[in-house]
């Protein structure tokens, strides 16, 4: 393949070296000049990072906050500073309002963001889009026919990680790709403390939601989001999925919980075969490794932004091929002024004067990844 030259399937995309020509006086310039005034929608465990992660932002301007809980709402937006609407529908008949951040239980997404594009408003949502492929091609036509924008996460393409993994294909560092595995173990989760943890503000971890839909729907994305922009879209897929664990919860049975294990083989439109395995029982692992003709170029981590981008070559000695023991790390690309989310999110942990229960976690302490 011709070096700098993506393989075939590669989806149209200006990756961040490009948009990172213009000056920081001209990204000043244009952050001064377009303001979006964003509304959130759902005030659960998740909505803290997301408070924190638009702070950094100027041209995002929080108009206000809803739940289908008003108390937690008002709890929500008197600790972030922000307007507590009534409800939902208040928020949605408000004008100046353009852009709302989906951030309700993922059985609730298809319909909240529905009436969100009914409504005139831009949508950004929680993972999944919709719980059915079905519902999430709804969304997609109706925000098309509107003339509006709907998007989800996860973002972690934007990334410096995932940018830099890409700028390193994109330069041919391990020859032809062949294959990719990909890791989405989030560890034992059932053996933690998850009881006890609770977000910023103090909502606990919605344990029961997360087991109910399960770690394929909810954490799959961050690796095929990466795979199907590197190599193209899915052409086929071979899966298998368990219930392991049913035992999750006390008096819980295997019919109320999702798969906590599945190994999907993916077939992508480059000709790039991918394995990816979710599990809520293997030790923590999000690694990614492509396997190239030359060598394989790894991340112990797509889930966070910050993490180190290597690749080693293949080397033969007598008579095996190994990898070899040196490996190199690839400069991390990023925008200019550019500070990673997770910085200001942990100062923001250290000073905060909330005291917590006794026993309690702030689940983001065990540096909980990007959203």
């Amino acid at each position: 393949a011709r070096r700098g030259a993506p393989p075939p399937g590669f989806a149209p995309y200006v990756p961040i070296e490009s948009r990172a020509a213009a000056t920081a006086s001209e990204a000043g310039r244009e952050r001064a000049e377009t303001t979006v005034r964003v509304a959130m929608i759902g005030c659960g465990f998740i909505a803290d990072h997301y408070a924190r992660s638009m702070e950094r932002y100027p041209a995002l301007q929080v108009a206000g906050v809803a739940d289908q809980n008003a108390e937690r709402a008002q709890h929500f937006a008197t600790f972030h500073g922000f307007r507590a609407y009534r409800d939902v529908a208040e928020l949605l008949a408000d004008r100046d309002v353009e852009l709302i951040v989906n951030l309700t239980n993922p059985r609730s997404h298809h319909d909240v963001s529905k009436a969100c594009l009914e409504a005139g408003k831009h949508v950004y949502s929680e993972k999944p889009l919709a719980m059915e492929l079905g519902q999430a091609r709804e969304l997609v036509e109706l925000a098309e026919a509107r003339g509006l924008g709907i998007s989800a996460a996860p973002c972690n393409l934007l990334g410096e990680c995932a940018q830099t993994l890409w700028k390193a294909l994109r330069e041919n560092c391990v020859g032809r790709v062949r294959a990719v595995y990909a890791e989405m173990d989030d560890g034992p989760v059932y053996r933690m403390p998850y009881r006890r943890w609770l977000s910023e503000s103090g909502t606990p971890w919605p344990y029961e939601d997360e087991f109910d839909i399960g770690c394929t729907m909810e954490h799959a994305g961050y690796s095929l989001t990466l795979l199907t922009a590197f190599f193209g879209p899915a052409r086929s897929v071979t899966a298998f999925s368990s219930l392991q664990v049913p035992e999750k919860l006390p008096g819980s049975t295997a019919s109320g919980m999702a798969p906590d294990l599945s190994i999907a083989a993916i077939q992508l439109a480059s000709g790039v075969v991918a394995r990816l395995t979710c599990s809520l029982m293997a030790p923590a692992d999000h690694a990614l490794r492509v396997i190239g003709d030359e060598g394989v170029l790894y991340t112990p981590d797509v889930w966070h932004y910050d993490a180190p981008v290597y690749s080693r070559r293949w080397i033969t000695v007598r008579r095996r091929t190994l990898l070899s023991p040196w490996k190199t790390r690839h400069p991390k690309l990023s925008e200019p002024g550019r500070k990673l989310a997770h910085d200001d999110r942990h100062a923001a942990w250290r000073s905060s004067p909330r005291p917590l229960p006794p026993g309690a976690r702030v689940a983001y302490r065990r540096r909980s990844p990007c959203t």
